[in-house]
């Protein structure tokens, strides 16, 4: 998906026409495609397929804008004042922005699609007011002006969802997907969609398995053509597991022909190689994959750099080297865009553990015993049916468990951070549910710039509004139906995907590969986190470092994925204090 950036100014004189005209001469300089939305406002557009800009009621959207096909409006209020927004968002779906101009043109609102598959950063600076993507260093304000807010810091080193949530910087707002952004600054957003609300719609009576497979048949196969129509000669990724044959098997199915190159990247290791399951998709849907080893290269401060200059840490841009690799073959192949099968894992439901039986209990209590799948789910747990009831019987609703990282390296939080927007009042669901929300509110991460996303447009169809709304209002064990993982999704895929993928229990799993490049970068790691900006704000403990960092610890203690997130972070704070001149 390409960037874009939006400059406003209240009048045709004096200081602010200059600064807005210089603005735009400079969007030029750097490739953006400028043009006028009125007199008092520009947009500027850049590749990978530039967002386009289409007019709907008083709203200018920016970005690809794609009808439902069987829209559920809902019924508002007449005294809502975003009544029409929140059909707006119901009626169409993609990866979009919108401005709302008022009187003598000048911005009223900002608003954020659903899926997040678009940033939207809005500030004001000197009488202008910007909207932009991507943090573009000739487009921001003085020195002096923005702060990095180190408690958010604190917070994205502990909160699994913090990083999707608001800005590390204190300054310019971050919409939330699904919201919309009043103006003048600073007022407070208006959530218009929720993924409680659809998640509510699961409490009610359950379809028949069929009648689910129907549905979620039909919101995969909307997501996957419709992303796949955006256009460009497309890309798939062929991980070997089922979500991105799930995306596969619609591509081949709706778009015979479309897709000029299907990708795999395999590791050095037994777990990390999954090509047998990749020949056997392509055997099935009659293509050629191209398999390329994992490409692993030294761990450097200009890498970490090269992916830090973003609103938000480059954690969607960690494996730097893999990415430069897809980009070459994508574009050596002539596609410019990918599709992947990102986000399945936790919209689709792969958790099929005690928790789908909390569910059902708190919806049907003794009839839950019923259920044709509880004896199947207690097997896959190595649970009797009377731990299953006696779970059920203790749990009091909401989150079960905080989504906190621990690590001895982390200076403990005095205060914990508020909840995400999305995670709050969730006490009607039961723990699968909740944490299927708290899997929506993190899936907005997949769209994160990176290498790839600079080079070529990355489409996530399993992250995309139909799906997710789809996969919400599905109570959690018609999703795992079967007692199996995304069971409704292989019951949909059964007469498309092969055996191998269907009934495979396995996962992909690069653990030894990511902890091998830990340690094969040790050094490097331990002076960028030790003698870092983190360690210098109290934000990670030096001595524990000492003792933690080490190959022996590692190996015994694991947690890669924390360390690869304190380096990204770390990164992110030492590029941004460069940039408004923070550093202590």
């Amino acid at each position: 998906m390409g960037d874009y950036v939006l400059v406003c100014r209240p009048h045709d004189e004096g200081a602010m026409l200059e600064r807005s005209a210089v603005l735009a001469a400079k969007a030029r300089q750097q490739g953006y495609a400028v043009q006028d939305l009125n007199p008092h406002a520009w947009f500027g557009a850049l590749g990978p397929n530039p967002p386009k800009r289409m007019q709907v009621g008083g709203w200018t959207l920016i970005g690809d804008v794609i009808n439902r096909r069987s829209p559920h409006i809902p019924s508002c209020s007449d005294s809502d004042q975003w009544n029409y927004e929140r059909k707006l968002v119901a009626r169409f779906w993609g990866r979009f922005v919108g401005v709302l101009f008022g009187s003598k043109d000048q911005p009223t609102a900002f608003l954020r699609d659903p899926s997040g598959a678009m940033e939207c950063v809005v500030w004001q600076d000197r009488g202008l007011t910007i909207a932009c993507s991507s943090a573009e260093a000739w487009l921001l304000p003085p020195v002096g002006v923005w702060r990095i807010d180190h408690d958010r810091v604190s917070d994205a080193l502990h909160d699994l969802i913090a990083p999707t949530g608001p800005l590390m910087l204190d300054g310019p707002i971050a919409l939330q997907p699904g919201s919309i952004q009043p103006l003048p600054l600073p007022q407070r957003a208006e959530l218009i969609w929720r993924p409680r609300d659809f998640a509510q719609i699961s409490l009610g009576a359950a379809p028949r398995t069929q009648e689910a497979m129907a549905r979620l048949e039909g919101a995969i196969d909307e997501a996957v053509t419709g992303l796949a129509d955006l256009g460009g000669p497309l890309a798939a990724e062929v991980s070997g597991g089922l979500d991105s044959a799930l995306v596969a098997a619609t591509l081949t199915r709706r778009r015979p022909g479309a897709t000029a190159l299907w990708i795999n990247t395999f590791g050095q290791t037994p777990e990390s190689d999954e090509r047998r399951y990749v020949r056997a998709l392509a055997r099935t849907l009659d293509f050629e994959p191209h398999c390329q080893p994992q490409v692993a290269k030294p761990m450097t401060a200009d890498w970490i750099d090269a992916i830090s200059g973003g609103f938000r840490p480059g954690l969607n841009g960690m494996d730097y080297p893999q990415d430069l690799a897809w980009a070459k073959q994508i574009e050596a192949h002539g596609a410019s865009a990918v599709m992947s099968g990102k986000g399945g894992d936790s919209i689709l439901l792969q958790a099929a553990t005690t928790d789908i039986f909390i569910d059902l209990w708190r919806q049907r209590r003794w009839r839950a015993f019923a259920s044709e799948d509880v004896l199947e789910l207690a097997a896959a747990n190595e649970a009797s049916i009377w731990t299953l009831w006696r779970e059920a019987l203790r749990y009091r609703g909401g989150l079960t468990q905080p989504l906190r990282r621990a690590h001895p390296i982390l200076t403990p939080r005095e205060n914990d951070a508020g909840l995400h927007p999305w995670l709050e009042e969730l006490e009607a669901f039961g723990p699968s549910k909740c944490f299927q929300i708290a899997g929506v509110a993190d899936s907005v991460s997949h769209h994160g710039p990176s290498a790839l996303t600079r080079a070529v447009d990355v489409r996530h169809p399993l992250c995309a509004q139909p799906v997710i709304e789809t996969c919400l209002a599905l109570p959690a064990w018609v999703l795992t139906v079967g007692g199996r993982d995304r069971g409704l999704a292989r019951r949909v895929f059964a007469d498309r995907l092969p055996t191998e993928i269907l009934e495979r229990r396995s996962k992909g799993e690069m653990t030894r590969v990511y902890g091998q490049m830990i340690v094969e970068n040790l050094a490097f790691i331990r002076s960028w986190l030790m003698d870092g900006r983190l360690a210098a704000l109290g934000l990670i403990d030096r001595e524990a470092a000492d003792g933690e960092l080490t190959p022996e610890v590692l190996i015994w203690r694991g947690q890669y994925a924390t360390l690869f997130t304190m380096v990204t972070i770390e990164g992110w704070v030492r590029s941004w204090e460069g940039r408004l001149g923070q550093t202590a």
